[in-house]
């Protein structure tokens, strides 16, 4: 019941607020006014998009490791005109030797039940570098997603499922609302325009992932507060198998928009709850810069 209230909160009640989707996978028509940071409003037409990101710290659906990890991404993403896409991005921790940490391959579909009703069915296949940082996405190299979006024409709402799998598995469920505010008049000339989303969110889920991560990366010493599937081991689990809320944030994009490309910078406050185990987050900033842009 508890959950229940939370997300009538924020896809009811919060649609006069704010939250936003996962960061940007689809090619998006700027030259229709669409803000950066969503994926709602996709390219209905053969298109292709590039992009590359900067961000203060690695986070893993509202988890950070114990050292903080800045990076550079890119990514490409095809879009057909009926609705498939395909995508691929690589990752790379600053300050660490591997070329690359992480390429992500997927691919999707995306379809309309009606004009405010829409949404996205993807998969996508991690690989990390064996010898990459300490990166907690590691223990799961598939993703299964399922995203819903619904425009309530003073602000959208998502909900996002995910099930991720490897060598540990989890289900998140994230939700999201926005609201998108954008200038009225012009930077340089009458092609740009500054938008404006301020958003919040929420995620809940599994985090089956911290045992892996502790004991991939020999973290022994916190065997005590990580899950263990056997229920005879004589340090018995806490929560990491139970689905509960994860984190809330509070983010805000602020981005400059030209017909074919969009510079964006976000700021994000993150609340971690139902810590366990040597993920011992706390209440964290995260700032990130996204450059990318539209061929079609």
């Amino acid at each position: 019941m508890k959950y229940f209230c939370l997300i009538l909160f924020l896809i009811t009640g919060s649609a006069l607020h704010a939250a936003v989707a996962k960061p940007w996978l689809y090619a998006k028509d700027t030259t229709v006014r669409s803000k950066a940071d969503t994926t709602d409003t996709v390219v209905k037409k053969m298109s292709v998009s590039a992009g590359v990101s900067y961000g203060s710290d690695v986070q893993f659906f509202g988890r950070t490791g114990p050292i903080t990890y800045p990076f550079v991404s890119s990514d490409v993403i095809f879009n057909t005109k009926n609705g498939f896409f395909v995508y691929g991005s690589a990752l790379k921790v600053l300050g660490y030797n591997p070329f690359f940490d992480e390429i992500d391959l997927g691919g999707g579909y995306l379809f309309n039940f009606s004009k405010q009703f829409t949404g996205t069915v993807s998969y996508t296949r991690f690989l990390f570098n064996k010898d990459a940082a300490q990166i907690i996405k590691s223990a799961s190299s598939n993703d299964l997603n399922l995203k819903n979006t619904y425009d309530w024409k003073f602000a959208k709402s998502s909900v996002i499922v995910d099930y991720l799998f490897g060598k540990e598995s989890d289900i998140f469920v994230t939700i999201n609302t926005t609201k998108h505010f954008e200038s009225n008049w012009n930077v340089f000339d009458d092609k740009d325009y500054i938008s404006f989303d301020p958003m919040i969110s929420a995620i809940l889920g599994t985090q089956n992932f911290v045992q892996r991560y502790a004991m991939d990366h020999d973290y022994r010493q916190d065997e005590d507060n990580i899950y263990f599937s056997d229920p005879d081991a004589p340090r018995q689990a806490h929560d990491n198998s139970m689905f509960n809320m994860l984190n809330y944030s509070f983010k805000i994009p602020i981005a400059y928009n030209r017909p074919h490309y969009t510079f964006e910078f976000a700021y994000k406050y993150s609340i971690p709850v139902n810590v366990e185990g040597q993920l011992m987050n706390r209440h964290e900033s995260f700032y990130n810069l996204t450059f990318y842009y539209v061929f079609y």
